[in-house]
């Protein structure tokens, strides 16, 4: 173990999530969220009101946004999961503005990844509060049986996710837990995990960065062939054309670099979507 103890591992297991973690020291702190300036400046805008491409992806275009999904007090609490030989598949910026009603319903991550196994985790980095107030997740165990519930992607208005997706399962919420986090924290959550956060009702922007990390063992499960970032030990199985950590903020090969994981992120996204449906419109028969 490198970083969490047996019972930590244990606890993953039984619920599908685990937090907080302390990872960033104040100056990385700092740095992270002088990259953000530094990116919503170019953009011209807040990143949630910028093209849909710039929430995603960022490890293929900033340097200081690589530099944060490999740093080792994360890789460590996540090797301690799922192994020593990690890729970073994706990454999201999650930013709920001041008194926003932004929210996210009750939902699991890998409705719409196409993975298997599906086992990746998400590290979601707090650059600044995420209480209860500024809208932070609360999440439901899973009671040791991670399984795939059936989604409908509402397109609902205020969600913080691309597809407004919500389970259309009954969900137990008599233990909800509310993972609140400070600036420079982290919480680990499986993609199966059952999970939701409410609108930002504090004064201040909740900014949370959700790194996305698989085993290199994992595969994608559709048609699509598509990018990671190798971020600790080794591939073995390319499974995944390997990208490299951007070497300048978005110059050309960065952005070029970042145009393609993401259009074939999306061609996958927009696959699962129909396979999902199709599934559980065939178990409903």
């Amino acid at each position: 173990m490198k970083r969490l103890s047996q019972q930590q591992v244990d606890a993953y297991n039984r619920d599908g999530f685990l937090y907080p973690f302390d990872a960033l020291a104040p100056d990385e702190l700092a740095e992270c969220r002088a990259g953000m300036d530094r990116f919503e400046t170019d953009l011209g805008s807040p990143v949630a009101k910028a093209e849909l491409k710039w929430r995603s992806h960022a490890f293929a275009h900033s340097p200081w946004f690589a530099k944060l999904a490999m740093h080792p007090r994360i890789l460590d609490a996540v090797e301690d999961i799922v192994g020593p030989n990690i890729l970073i598949w994706t990454s999201t910026f999650f930013i709920k503005e001041p008194q926003s009603p932004t929210f996210a319903a009750w939902h699991q991550d890998g409705t719409y990844f196409g993975l298997a196994p599906q086992t990746l985790i998400t590290a979601w980095v707090a650059l600044n509060d995420a209480s209860h107030e500024a809208g932070c997740m609360d999440a439901v165990s899973f009671h040791g049986k991670p399984r795939q519930m059936y989604h409908a992607p509402k397109r609902l208005e205020h969600s913080i996710n691309r597809a407004g997706q919500e389970v259309m399962e009954d969900i137990d919420q008599s233990t909800i837990e509310t993972m609140a986090l400070q600036a420079g924290q982290f919480s680990l959550h499986h993609e199966l995990a059952i999970h939701r956060s409410g609108p930002n009702n504090a004064s201040h922007r909740r900014i949370g960065l959700g790194l996305n990390y698989i085993p290199t063992s994992v595969k994608t499960t559709t048609s699509v062939r598509m990018s990671a970032m190798l971020v600790r030990g080794k591939d073995e199985y390319g499974h995944f054309d390997m990208i490299e950590p951007p070497k300048a903020e978005r110059d050309d090969a960065a952005l070029a670099a970042h145009l393609h994981i993401n259009s074939r992120y999306r061609d996958n996204y927009n696959e699962m979507v129909q396979r999902h449906e199709a599934e559980f419109a065939t178990a409903a028969e």
